[in-house]
């Protein structure tokens, strides 16, 4: 699959961005089980491969979970501070946990496991995210086998957009992407020039 002009906007905004570390950062918005708007901070974990799927590496234990299998629509909002760039990315998030019947997507999540950090990894040892404390003393040390395959708690969300709203304050311009389905089930998509 070619780069989408959507798609080549982030690469290079990513790029431009590289040197600040905040850049990988961005926000995930999904409706919670009360039917109220929650957002929260997450981690580009990269593109899935030779799609322009969005990957983010989530414990499976929190509300985001919930929502998401009640509602799976949910925005992305990321902004870029050096070259003034947001881009906000909606679409349809699959969660891939280790319960998941697909062979190809257990592979998926295993690939991103390994690809986190062993201080990324060892997060999805902790306490129930969430709830109370129930200890105020030092969590113990956590010793993980970096060997060792992707644990219960951890959960890989793949992010399939169907529509982005770019805007670049540098330059005063605004792009809105809208993905089509056509012939044969094949992807395309429309870009619009609007008033920002």
């Amino acid at each position: 699959m070619g780069s989408v002009p959507w798609k080549q906007l982030l690469l290079n905004a990513l790029e431009s961005n590289a040197h600040l570390k905040h850049s990988s950062y961005m926000q995930l918005a999904t409706v919670g089980t009360n039917g109220k708007p929650s957002n929260r901070t997450v981690v580009f974990r990269g593109f899935q491969d030779n799609t322009d799927n969005i990957q983010i590496n989530t414990d499976a234990r929190t509300r985001k979970i919930e929502g998401l299998k009640v509602c799976s629509s949910a925005e992305i909002c990321w902004y870029f501070t050096d070259s003034w760039e947001q881009f906000r990315i909606n679409g349809n998030v699959d969660i891939i946990d280790g319960s998941n019947p697909d062979p190809l997507k257990l592979q998926q999540r295993e690939k991103s496991w390994f690809a986190s950090s062993l201080r990324s990894r060892s997060q999805y040892m902790c306490p129930n995210p969430g709830l109370p404390c129930l200890n105020e003393q030092a969590q113990p040390e956590i010793s993980l086998d970096p060997s060792t395959g992707p644990v219960d708690a951890f959960c890989l969300l793949i992010l399939e957009p169907d529509g982005v709203d770019y805007l670049n304050l540098k330059n005063n311009q605004r792009l809105a992407f809208k993905s089509r389905v056509g012939d044969a089930a094949k992807k395309s998509w429309v870009m619009e020039r609007v008033n920002p």
